[in-house]
């Protein structure tokens, strides 16, 4: 019965059906909450009541449910306390009760169901610390709880959890997603050993000092975003050549040195907002895989590659706000990426099956910033230099970047004539040339450019 309109009340003949074992009302638009009657439904191993209306609490009769397995009501306005009966469900392997306005702690011994595989309570109004016995079930020091908890993932999210992670939690034998974002965790990372991990989310928190040098040994690892924390150090772990990981977003923290030589394995790399310094790596000229590369506000010097025209699948090169000199390369209107249209892929959601939720990419637009969510991202393309020490003139090859939503070159020391090849930015929104030293005439090419929305050539000199 997923996805009509049933609307109002579940009708309350559907639970004197004892022999019912699956029911699914996800995709409706039900407003009242579960009655006592839900008792009926003695023979239910999955109850799913996803994207509803329902509001109210939910009642202490759900634990009797005992042959339940799977129980989800994310996406609803359900509040109050979690029910204590939950924990006579011995047989649950999935409870999600994702974005609804549940309040209070965590009941302590959630770690007593001994099946639970997926834990999802993110997106509510949750206190307090992360329950003991949810630590014990991850620990590598009982590896006959791990044997029968068997835990996989554990997404507690924009919640207000706070204290510092136990080291248990980093030693689990099963566990693969831990996503913890946009919660008040503080203090350090212990050493982390979790083999079987691919992602970790801990973004917008309180976590500081340097990142543990093991997480590098997390071969199946292949998203880390630790952004928005107070991360310090001069050293990255270094990740080998059979790592797999693909997504890095370590910005706004506080780190500082180089860019480490083993990023070039990323598709995906966030160091913006950080103390990063040095001369721009040369050896970003070797990374062909690279998508995404966000060095915004650092303190890099020096000159921008030739050779970065091998980044065929560069989309998006945001390199604003540093001391970057010399020219810009014409080698850079050879960025494939940023010529073809991309094609929408998967979003990672998609990819991993469960709800992957990555900040938006700040873009400076406009004169203020904007949000790029994930999804707009993937077929995003955009080239900002703006705030450095470029010089010389603007190489007429970036009118070939057909695909290019954005070009900001505003800020620099740039000089010369506006190249007439700007007339074929089919594609540009955003086009941001000002103060800089340009003149000479606006090119007439400018009236094909039929998608932009904001130009900016002021503080120039041109005629």
């Amino acid at each position: 019965m997923k996805g009509n309109s049933f609307n109002g009340l579940i009708p309350l003949e559907l639970f004197h059906l004892a022999n019912l074992e699956f029911l699914d009302l996800s995709d409706n638009m039900i407003e009242r909450v579960l009655p006592n009657d839900v008792v009926g439904l003695k023979s239910l191993k999955q109850l799913s009541l996803d994207a509803n209306f329902i509001h109210g609490q939910l009642p202490e009769e759900i634990g009797n449910l005992i042959e339940l397995k799977q129980f989800t009501v994310p996406g609803n306005q359900i509040s109050g306390r979690i029910p204590l009966s939950i924990l006579q469900l011995r047989k649950l392997e999935v409870l999600n009760l994702q974005n609804n306005s549940f309040s209070l702690e965590i009941p302590a011994d959630i770690g007593s169901l001994a099946n639970l595989t997926t834990l999802d309570l993110s997106k509510n109004r949750l206190s307090g610390e992360v329950p003991l016995s949810i630590r014990n079930m991850l620990s590598g020091d009982f590896p006959q709880w791990l044997a029968e908890r068997n835990l996989r993932t554990i997404i507690l999210s924009d919640n207000k959890l706070t204290g510092s992670l136990p080291s248990q939690l980093f030693q689990s034998r099963n566990l693969s997603v831990l996503a913890l974002s946009r919660n008040n965790f503080s203090g350090e990372l212990s050493e982390i050993n979790i083999a079987s991990i691919m992602v970790l989310l801990f973004s917008e928190n309180n976590f500081s000092g340097p990142l543990p040098k093991s997480i590098s040994n997390t071969h199946r690892l292949l998203l880390l975003d630790l952004s928005k924390n107070s991360f310090s150090g001069n050293e990255f772990p270094a990740f080998g050549p059979d790592s797999l990981i693909a997504f890095v977003d370590v910005s706004s923290n506080t780190f500082s040195g180089k860019v480490p030589s083993d990023f070039r394995l990323f598709t995906h790399l966030d160091l913006h907002g950080n103390n990063i310094s040095g001369e721009f790596p040369a050896f970003f000229s070797q990374m062909s895989s690279f998508q995404v590369l966000n060095l915004r506000n650092n303190s890099i010097k020096g000159s921008i590659s030739n050779d970065l025209s091998s980044h065929s699948s560069l989309r998006i090169l945001d390199l604003s706000n540093n001391y970057l000199n010399g020219e810009i390369p014409q080698s850079l209107g050879n960025l494939t990426g940023m010529i073809e249209t991309p094609n929408a892929p998967l979003t990672l959601s998609e990819i991993f099956k469960f709800p992957v939720e990555i900040h938006n990419l700040i873009v400076n637009c406009k004169k203020a910033k904007q949000g790029l969510s994930i999804r707009n991202r993937d077929i995003y393309t955009f080239l900002d230099l703006s705030k450095n020490r470029l010089s010389g003139e603007i190489p007429h090859s970036l009118g070939g970047l057909k695909s290019l939503k954005l070009l900001n070159l505003s800020f620099n020391e740039l000089s010369g004539k506006i190249p007439i090849s700007f007339g074929d930015l089919e594609s540009v929104e955003t086009l941001d040339l000002s103060h800089n030293s340009l003149d000479g005439e606006i090119p007439g090419t400018f009236s094909k450019l039929l998608e932009l929305n904001y130009l900016d050539l002021s503080n120039n000199k041109l005629g």
